[in-house]
Parts: structure tokens; sequence; C-alpha cells
């Protein structure tokens, strides 16, 4: 138990509830519920980043049980779907009051999860599995990433080289922890940092805000989106004094917004660090430096110390070798049986790597279109509409290889500016281009824009 080994190490850490101001130490949180240390089983843990999640999580990690952590939004036709494919032994879920063919016990006055009745193991889980989070999805059964200990562990390690974490830090969980980005900043703060806020506020709530003030937040995280819309409404053209450094993943950040982030970190002394990761990887892989903001294309800088990149060279794949890589995936309850390690992870997103040594993205596999047999990767035509539009949002889809989709959630932009842009950048004719705006971007679960959704939409239109 690498992670908890290390995170109990740090005996200055406590944890505090942001809307009641309860803070409780480390020593005490992490055995609370008083589990049996050698009991295996499996908990789904439906995680809203209340301290009794986090409390959840601690006491579980230090027994022989594998965690599922999700999303507690997560609608409930959802949840009955993937419980009835696992049947996980406990199932933490404040949000609901009953489950079917479960029974709730009292852990302790703050800590209640549900048993199963009857319980009897199906299977018998790998010991390898600690965490398991899902990749995606709000429909059917997700596939879920099997990560250990030991992934985590290495990952958290990585990052802790470059990452600037004092003890002194206030470390907000504004980032949920069932995703991996989130999970990785939960544990390396964990292990380095000296509070962490609980907190289900989203930074675009005013609340958040007035509990920054309260704590002192040391370090904001977020999305490509999150910092567009922090730049829309002003937040770089003043100081947070307690703030300082911030991070981001899920993405690449347009250029203006890059540079809007530089000046903000030069003049007001902060710290800015873009990152690449994902899931099967255990967090992040890559990141760049606040200098590294002013390269003239988009980076994901280099990789985290430990790992390397490789390119295919038939399709232009980013390869990751690293000890974070997962040990597989489960779609079922008998693929919790097997974890078979890897040394490489095929990212699915194509790149390069420049003469400077930095490495890029260039775009997504699955995110090529051929229009009218000139292949066009999206991922480019966004990048081209952000830099030359101010840094605003564009979701670029395809329209079965006939058209480009451009939407956009700023109504005082000009569509024709956006054809005549594809126009005059690509030498695509503006015939080929549909514009449209909408008033807001549907998002994901963790806060990026909802491709899928978005793309279902339109073939609805069609």
């Amino acid at each position: 138990m690498k992670i908890l080994e290390n995170v109990i190490a740090n005996r200055s850490l406590s944890f505090t509830e942001a809307s009641s101001g309860k803070s409780v130490p480390i020593g005490t949180l992490y055995r609370s519920l008083g589990l049996n240390p050698v009991e295996k089983g499996l908990i789904f843990l439906y995680n809203d980043n209340q301290l009794s999640s986090i409390e959840v999580l601690l006491n579980f990690y230090g027994t022989a049980h594998a965690i599922a952590v999700l999303g507690q939004k997560l609608h409930t036709d959802f949840k009955e779907r993937i419980e009835a494919e696992y049947r996980p032994k406990y199932i933490f879920d404040p949000s609901r009051e009953e489950v079917q063919g479960y029974f709730l016990k009292e852990f302790s006055e703050t800590v209640k999860i549900f048993v199963k009745e009857d319980y009897k193991p199906e299977v018998t889980i790998h010991p390898e599995i600690k965490i398991l989070l899902s990749t995606s999805g709000t429909t059917g059964v997700p596939k879920l990433v099997k990560l250990s200990d030991e992934n985590l562990y290495q990952n958290a390690i990585s990052i802790l080289q470059y990452m600037p974490i004092l003890e002194t830090d206030v470390v907000p969980l504004n980032v949920p922890i069932n995703f991996v980005y989130g999970f990785s900043i939960f544990t390396t703060n964990c292990m380095k940092a000296g509070k962490i806020v609980c907190t289900d506020k989203d930074i675009m709530q005013k609340a958040f805000w007035d509990e920054m003030e309260e704590y002192g937040y040391s370090t904001l995280g977020g999305v490509p989106y999150l910092y567009e819309n922090l730049n829309r409404i002003g937040f770089f053209r003043k100081d947070s004094k307690s703030l300082r450094y911030m991070t981001h993943t899920g993405g690449v950040i347009n250029g203006e917004l890059r540079k809007t982030i530089f000046n903000y970190c030069h003049e007001f002394e902060k710290q800015f660090f873009a990152q690449y990761g994902q899931t099967e990887a255990g967090g992040r892989m890559a990141y760049l430096t606040t200098e590294g903001l002013l390269e003239e294309e988009t980076s994901i800088g280099t990789p985290v110390q430990g790992g390397s990149f490789q390119i295919d060279p038939e399709t232009d794949e980013l390869l990751f070798l690293h000890p974070s890589i997962c040990g597989g995936y489960a779609n079922k309850l008998e693929d919790l049986s097997t974890y078979e390690p890897s040394s490489v992870l095929h990212t699915g997103d194509t790149g390069r790597r420049g003469e400077n040594g930095l490495y890029y993205i260039t775009g997504r596999i699955k995110r090529i279109m051929k229009l009218f047999g000139i292949r066009l990767n999206l991922d480019e035509v966004e990048f081209i509409l952000k830099n030359e539009l101010e840094g605003n949002t564009f979701v670029c889809l395809n329209s079965n290889d006939k058209k480009i989709i451009v939407l956009y959630d700023n109504n005082e932009i000009d569509p024709q500016i956006l054809k005549d842009t594809i126009k005059n950048k690509l030498r695509i004719n503006p015939q080929y281009v549909h514009t449209e705006y909408i008033e807001s971007f549907p998002l994901s679960q963790n806060g990026k824009i909802n491709y899928p959704l978005l793309q279902n939409l339109q073939h609805e239109k069609i």
C-alpha cells in the first residue's frame, strides 16, 4: 500500500469539509471505520468529493478490497445496470436511501454503507487491482480501467518531481476524484501538502470563490474549457493572492489563451503546468512548464520522469512507456480475476516530436474525416479557429464526410468569419462548412465538452 503509506507519513496533513469547516487529521481519518485489513471484495464508491467520500476511500484503501470510484451524480438507471453486472459487496452512495438486495449499515456517525445481503464471492478479484476508474460513459455498462497501487504510486512519484507542492499548501478537490486527473491531484497532494479541502463546488460557482477566499487555496486544476471560461469572466486580469500555481489536462489550450495565462503568471508570479494524461496511465503522462506556454505551437511538453514517448511510424500514434500503465480493462465481473500489465500504452492520439525535444499532439485517430477524399483532422480545424478568433470555444464535427459542422457559444461571432477563416487557412469551400450557434456546450462528467452527445444530436438533425 505505497500510496497510503506515503499519505499517512505526511503527519501534518488534514482534511477539511468546506461547507462546515470541520477538519480531521489523517491519523484519525484513514482508520475511522474499523475495517478488517485482510477482508477482500469489491466496493462501489459513488464520490461527491465530500469528506465522507474521502473517509471511505482512505479506509478501504487500507484493506484488500478493490475500489471502483464512480460519480455520485450518475443516473440511477446507470447505477443499477453497473451494479447488476458487478454485484459489489459494498456500495457507498449517500444520494440513495435504499438499494435493492442491500441493507444499510452504519459504520460511523457520518458514514453509512450498503452491504449486500447474503454476499458470496463469485470471482476471486486479482490482488493487484486496487482502483477501478471509468474511462467514460453514462449509458450502458462502462469499461473500467484496472489500476494497481504500484501504478498509482509510480505516477504520483513522477509528478512530485516537477509539481511545486509545499507542506503549507491548501488544496481544493475541485476536480472530482472519480476522474484520474482528480485522483492524481488527490494522491500527490495528500503525500506532500498540508490541507485538503473537500468541496463539491464548481469553479464557475460564486460559492467556490467564497471558499477560496475563506481557506486560501494554493492551486487550481481544470480542463481547457474551464480556463476558456475563466478568461471570459476576466479572471486573468487580477491577482488571487493565495494562488501559487495552476494545472490543467484533458485537452490542448489554444495559442491566444496560452499567451494570456503566461502574462498572468509573469505579472502575478504564478506557475502553470499544462499536462497530458490518460486514465490507463494512472494520471499525468507529460507536462509543460509556464515558459513553454510561449511555444509557437501547442505542445504537451516532455514525458514525466520514468516515462518516454514513441511515435508509431505507420500511424503516427503516440505510444507511452511507464510503470504506471494499467493492467487492462473490465467489462464484466469475471474480468476482475485478471490483471495483465503492459509496458506500452497506445494513446489513440497522433503526435510528433519537435526538434526542440517537445512533443505535440496532432489529433485523435478517430477525429479524422475525409472531405471529398481530403484527409482532415477536426482537432486541427478547432485549433485554427481558436487561435484566429481570440480564444473562443469551437467544436468541429463530421457530417457524414460531406460537411464540417462548426458549433460556437459566443453569439457575437459572425458565422461568415468562421467560413472565411476555414476557406483561407484550409482552402475548403464555405458551402461545405455548416455553422451553428449553441447557447452552451454540454459537458461530460469530467467537465470536458461532450463530443459524443453533440455528434448524436447533429445526426438526429440529418
